[in-house]
């Protein structure tokens, strides 16, 4: 239940605050007063689209505020999932727009996204506008208002159903693709056949491409290399059988050095640096000889590499540029040849499981159809007899509920037929109805509705659209008595409906000749008489409007009384 409502900056209205309570409230002003500015600002708590013109004139902002008193313990949780608290038992919904077009939502002093705000407080409140009574006249509103009568037989399965449709729809989507891709699919696994048993026949090893291309450098460059390490050698040892190079040098002088060595501690670390020097030396000479050993020609080995290279060139043309590329790919490719071989694998198993669903779907389908045939007759005497205390005593109407192919919300084609006078065609509501009709149709559901059903706040925009006279006064009765059930706001024009009203308001309207302003007072006694009369006559103090604004009030007020 909404115990107040604030609204700054929109429209017209400048600053208003409306205290709310249970059973009925209604709001009346003249027209331009800004009455729609009440059902726009709650609209806006509920995500409506925030549009930047509704900003009052000379305003940067608009903001709209709405306490909601809750004892919904999944709401409360919501709320605090979203980072949102309470004020005790109370919820604050506030929303801002500016006039350059932003807006922000707040939840419990929360900022919130729009529609994080507006999936919970469409559980606190429903708006009946001409939006509205344009829906009733659609196959999909109509079944959604008699899954809400039936209530947990036809809701329960039909929570499941939608479950298993959204897989269904998803698997069948799967299993389409697949199939469709088959001849690529083969194709790819083929390639990727190929390929792997290409690389697996020459089975290059990581780096080999670079290996060998070194090794066939250096064997291109044997004669030279072998003249250089021998020029090198036979600097350092000298010739074959002859003495000489720079060992015997190094020698000599290491020889020559031992005399001075041994008189002069000085000259000891010199000597010592010489044999130090003509060790290392020794040993280089050494690793020279072996290396000009290494490079005796091997016969053949050049063409055998020429031939290893040429082999690994026709993996590194079409896999990667080098051996280590070429065997990256074969790894990836080997994943996805297996994931592709899967695939027929896959096909199976989802034909498998669309015969599973297919199977679920139709027997969850028949169990909601039985619901809402059972559910189609009860809603339908209880409608017909609100109609008839709505000055309708000659309705006909009725759910009629026909097998229709398996589809998002079951295999039935709901459709509300009506006729209003006798010897009319009963037909499809949307077709034979008039505006006045629709309204009350629409009430004499909600009435019923509200009955046996969860409590929300309902505000009707416009429920006495083409209506006036004694069936208005049916729509005021009818109003009081679904507010006996749950918290109802009726904006409205009619006094017949205004007159029913536990509390009401006004939109009082001011204009200094630039801006309009517009403002929310609540009247009660002679007030409220004044703007009774002004409704029914467009006069404020007439004897006789202000009588008969009297005799509508003793009207309602002996309709409510609890021996009616």
């Amino acid at each position: 239940m909404i115990t107040e409502l604030r609204i700054a900056d929109l429209g017209v209205i400048n600053d208003a605050t409306i205290t709310l309570h249970p059973g009925l409230t209604v709001v009346t002003g003249e027209t331009g007063a800004g009455k729609t500015m009440i059902v726009s600002g709650l609209g806006l708590l509920r995500g409506g689209r925030a549009d930047p013109r509704s900003v009052r004139r000379g305003s940067e902002r608009a903001r709209v505020e709405g306490r909601f008193k809750i004892d919904n313990h999944e709401l409360v949780q919501r709320v605090r999932e979203a980072g949102g608290q309470l004020d005790e038992d109370e919820l604050i919904v506030a929303r801002h727009l500016t006039s350059a077009g932003r807006s922000r939502a707040y939840l419990g002093g929360a900022q919130v996204p729009a529609n994080v705000c507006a999936e919970l407080t469409a559980r606190l409140v429903t708006i009946h506008g001409q939006a509205e009574q344009e829906r009733l006249t659609e196959a999909d509103r109509q079944r959604q208002l008699l899954d809400r009568f039936a209530g947990p037989p036809a809701l329960a399965p039909l929570a499941r159903y939608s479950v298993l449709w959204a897989e269904d729809r998803a698997t069948r989507t799967e299993l389409d693709q697949l199939r469709a891709q088959a001849q690529s699919r083969a194709r790819e696994i083929d390639l990727l056949k190929f390929g792997l048993e290409e690389i697996e026949r020459i089975a290059p090893v990581p780096g080999e491409d670079v290996a060998l291309a070194a090794e066939a450098l250096r064997l291109q460059s044997a004669d030279d290399l072998r003249d250089s390490a021998q020029s090198a050698v036979h600097a350092l040892a000298g010739p074959e059988d002859e003495a000489g190079g720079a060992l015997a040098l190094l020698y000599a002088a290491r020889k020559t050095f031992e005399s001075a060595a041994s008189r002069d501690p000085a000259a000891s670390q010199l000597g010592v640096r010489l044999a130090e020097s003509s060790f290392q030396l020794s040993d280089l000479t050494a690793d020279l000889a072996r290396y000009l050993d290494s490079l005796e020609i091997q016969p053949g080995r050049l063409e055998q590499i020429a031939e290893r290279r040429a082999q690994l060139s026709t993996l590194t043309r079409k896999y990667g540029t080098t051996c280590d590329e070429v065997l990256q790919w074969a790894a990836e490719s080997a994943v996805r040849l297996s994931q592709l071989e899967l695939s027929d694998d896959r096909i199976a198993t989802l034909e498998e499981r669309v015969e599973e669903l297919k199977t679920e779907l139709v027997s969850l389908a028949t169990e909601i159809g039985a619901a809402r045939r059972e559910a189609a007759a009860r809603f339908t005497e209880l409608v017909i007899g609100e109609l008839a205390d709505l000055a309708m005593p000659h309705a006909r109407l009725r759910f009629e509920v026909t097998s229709a192919e398996l589809g998002p919300s079951g295999a039935d084609r709901v459709d509300l037929m009506f006729a209003a006078n006798p010897g009319s065609e009963v037909r499809s509501l949307g077709r034979v109805a008039s505006g006045g009709e629709l309204s009350r149709v629409r009430l004499a559901l909600e009435v019923v509705l509200a009955a046996d059903h969860e409590a929300v706040t309902l505000v009707f925009d416009e429920v006495d659209a083409g209506v006036g006279g004694k069936v208005a006064v049916e729509v005021g009765r009818r109003l009081a008595r679904l507010s006996q059930h749950t918290q109802v706001i009726v904006v409205t024009h009619l006094a017949q409906v205004a007159a029913f009203a536990d509390r009401h308001y006004v939109v009082v309207k001011a204009d200094d000749g630039q801006v309009t302003t517009s403002g929310v007072v609540q009247v009660a006694d002679e007030d409220r008489a004044v703007e009774l009369a002004r409704m029914m006559a467009g006069l404020d103090t007439t004897e006789s409007a202000l009588a008969h604004a009297g005799e509508l009030v003793e009207l309602a007020a002996a309709s409510r009384a609890p021996s009616n």
